[in-house]
């Protein structure tokens, strides 16, 4: 081997090895760049709702409800099939009301089908122990990050562990729906989240929820007055 050749190699190595050590170490994380929920002690629940609220209903049959889970070699987007909530509106704003969304676990859908079974499993979800997740308002207020109309605070029971989030939407509460979307992170340890055979630095704590909540509101356009003969 020639002393050109042997350069030529060792550079090839530490080049690989280079690659290699930022992929572990610093592969871009997507789910950095969305804002992260705070995340607190559970609240208490709010005060019923004004008499004359409308109580409006969604589903997965008009709304998603989404998450981006991510490790260092890549990321996978996925859904959640099964799930209803109700939005109680006050005064036909969207502060000062509230919602209630409840998600069947078992109805995550994502690719490839191996990976659907192990987010499942034990391992890290749990979706036959914990069947159920849950989420309910306290707070819905003006103003948010990133442009957000609004700031949604309210206890996210998940895998078992139940604590209080914080986290930006874009709410419109139109003649013929309230429409909520939103984009934001929380990280898996918060709710014990975590693969025990796999070091925790190869999965990213950040996971992202994708909101996209259509609730009709059945309201009846005013009679007008008839003319008179």
């Amino acid at each position: 081997m020639t002393y050109e050749q042997s350069d030529m190699n060792i550079a090839r190595t530490t080049l690989f090895a280079l690659l290699t050590a930022v992929c572990l170490s610093g592969c871009d994380d997507a789910n950095k760049k969305q804002p992260a929920a705070s995340v607190g002690s559970t609240l208490p629940a709010p005060a019923a709702p004004k008499p004359g609220a409308e109580s409006l209903s969604f589903s997965n049959a008009n709304s998603k409800a989404g998450f981006v889970g991510s490790k260092v070699t890549g990321s996978h987007e996925g859904t959640f099939e099964k799930f209803r909530g109700t939005v109680r509106l006050a005064d036909g704003k969207a502060e000062g009301s509230s919602v209630e969304v409840e998600i069947d676990t078992d109805s995550l859908k994502i690719e490839p089908a191996k990976l659907q079974t192990h987010l499942s499993s034990p391992d890290l979800l749990d979706t036959a122990k914990f069947p159920k997740a849950t989420f309910k308002s306290t707070e819905i207020k003006k103003g948010g990050a990133n442009g957000a109309t609004h700031t949604v605070t309210g206890n996210l029971n998940l895998h078992g562990k139940e604590k209080s989030i914080s986290f930006p939407a874009v709410i419109n509460v139109a003649d013929g729906e309230v429409a909520a979307k939103a984009e934001f992170s929380i990280n898996r340890k918060d709710f014990d989240i975590v693969y025990p055979d796999m070091p925790n630095d190869l999965i990213r704590d950040d996971v992202v929820i994708k909101l996209d909540i259509h609730a009709p509101r059945d309201r009846v356009a005013p009679t007008k007055n008839p003319r008179p003969n």
